[in-house]
């Protein structure tokens, strides 16, 4: 997958609504909010940046993430997920990518958190893939993977 067919896009006036009618695989929605939560969200708790993930144009996914650095001393991606006729083929993980080289931008930009449920499979492995390692931080029913930035 490269990034000439998959890119982020802030959440807008123009995509918001797709965002919002996306929708998981069944085993995945125990452990991901809406779309529409995490935009709402967004709104009450302005340093979250809602992203629409595209695929060849289309609206096929979203993430966002903490501009401001919290537990572990890192920014945190709080969402990530891929429509369900669009998983598996490497669209979750170009994206992640692109939004970490964002968070990479960001003042005193060390390390990239994730937060998910041990038992999300599909979340694993993606961050595995992605180099984030798990150092034994939980936080309640979540483990939190790091991928520590170079220069």
């Amino acid at each position: 997958m490269s990034s000439n067919t998959v890119r982020i896009e802030e959440v807008n006036n123009n995509n918001w609504y797709d965002c919002c009618l996306l929708e998981i695989s069944e085993e995945q929605r125990d452990y991901v909010e809406s779309n529409a939560i995490s935009i709402a969200q967004s709104k009450f708790e302005p340093t979250l940046k809602p992203y629409a993930i595209y695929y060849k144009d289309q609206i096929v996914g979203f993430l966002m993430f903490n501009a401001v650095k919290e537990e572990l001393g890192g920014y945190w991606i709080y969402r990530i997920m891929i429509d369900r006729h669009f998983q598996g083929k490497g669209i979750g993980k170009e994206a992640t990518k692109q939004i970490i080289n964002e968070i990479a931008k960001l003042p005193d930009a060390t390390k990239v958190i994730v937060g998910y449920h041990p038992e999300n499979k599909a979340a694993h492995h993606l961050y595995a893939s992605l180099g984030f390692v798990d150092n034994g931080d939980r936080f309640g029913k979540e483990m939190a993977v790091i991928q520590y930035l170079t220069e």
